[in-house]
C-alpha cells in the first residue's frame, strides 16, 4: 500500500515517518497493520521502498466493497473538487484491478470507438492493471499484472504483416504488449505479471505509434515514448507543452506519436 496523507486543501500527499508495526486505524473500524517498507521483487538488491508498504489489512467487508464506500482517486492541484469514480475509468474498461488511472484512454467515448471502427480502425483489447507510479525518485516501474489473449496478439500479428500501423493507447498497453513479443517481433498470448522495463536501449518490438499523457522527467513512462520517437522529438515536443501550458497527469492533455 502507498501511505498518502490529506492536507488542509483536501489534496493527497505522501505521509512520511511510517514505522513498522505501526496500526493505521480507517473508517468503519477497519485497520492496517505496518509489516515493512515494500521491496520490489524486479529489482535486484531492490532498496527499501520510501512510499510503498507492506501491510495486513482488517476489514469488515469485501476489500473491492470497502474501497468503493470509503476510497478515493489521488488529487493533483489543478483538479479542484472531488470528482466521482467514474471520470477516472475508460468506458472500455471490464475489470477492476488498476491502482492509477490509465489516462490515455479518458478521451474515448463509445461513440468515438464506433467512429473509428467504421473508418476501418481495428480494436484489439488487452488488461494492464497499472500499479503506483512514483516520479519523485527515478525509480523503474513495479511489477503488473497483464492479460493478452490470442485474439489480440492474431489482430496484431495480422495488422504488422499487412504493414498496418499498431498505435497503442497508453504506456500501459506497450508494456503489455511488448512482455509477450518476440525477438521477431511476433506476438503471442499471455497471462502473468511483467518486470519488464522499456528503454531506448531495448527497443519496441509490437507497437509503432502511441497515445499517451504528458510524463515527468523523471518517471520511466518518458523512456518508453523516446524508444519510441526518439529524444530529440520528445525534446520538442515537451518544450511545446511547456510553452504553451498544456496539462500533466490524469485529466492532461494527450500526445498522438506518429513516428
Amino acid at each position: 500500500m502507498e501511505l498518502r496523507t490529506i492536507d488542509e486543501h483536501g489534496k493527497t500527499k505522501h505521509f512520511e515517518g511510517a514505522r513498522e508495526d505501526e496500526v493505521l486505524n480507517l473508517p468503519d473500524a477497519a485497520s492496517a497493520i505496518l509489516q515493512g517498507p515494500y521491496l520490489s521483487d524486479c529489482i535486484d538488491h531492490s532498496p527499501l521502498s520510501e512510499t510503498l508498504w507492506l501491510a495486513k489489512l482488517q476489514f469488515s467487508s469485501p476489500v473491492d466493497d470497502y474501497l468503493e464506500r470509503y476510497g478515493f482517486p489521488i488529487r493533483y492541484n489543478y483538479v479542484k473538487e472531488r470528482w466521482p469514480l467514474s471520470f477516472y475509468q475508460t468506458v472500455y474498461a471490464t475489470e477492476p484491478g488498476s491502482a492509477e488511472m490509465p489516462s490515455a484512454g479518458r478521451p474515448f467515448t463509445p461513440k468515438l470507438l464506433k467512429r473509428l471502427k467504421s473508418k476501418g480502425v481495428q480494436i484489439a483489447p488487452l488488461i494492464l492493471h497499472t500499479g503506483v507510479s512514483n516520479i519523485e525518485s527515478h525509480e523503474p516501474p513495479y511489477k503488473e499484472f497483464y492479460r493478452v489473449p490470442a485474439g489480440t496478439a492474431q489482430l496484431v500479428n495480422e495488422a504488422r504483416a499487412a504493414g498496418h500501423r499498431i498505435v497503442a493507447v497508453g504506456t500501459t498497453t506497450i508494456r503489455a504488449l511488448e512482455s509477450v513479443t518476440n525477438g521477431d517481433g511476433m506476438t503471442h498470448a499471455g497471462e502473468g505479471w511483467t518486470c519488464l522495463v522499456i528503454s531506448p536501449q531495448r527497443g519496441l518490438r509490437a507497437v509503432d505509434a502511441l497515445i499517451t499523457g504528458m510524463h515527468e522527467p523523471q518517471a520511466s513512462h518518458l523512456a518508453i515514448l523516446e524508444a519510441l520517437a526518439g529524444r530529440s522529438h520528445i525534446k520538442i515536443a515537451y518544450e511545446e507543452a511547456l510553452r504553451k501550458g498544456y496539462l500533466w497527469h490524469e485529466f492532461g492533455d494527450l500526445h498522438l506519436i506518429l513516428p
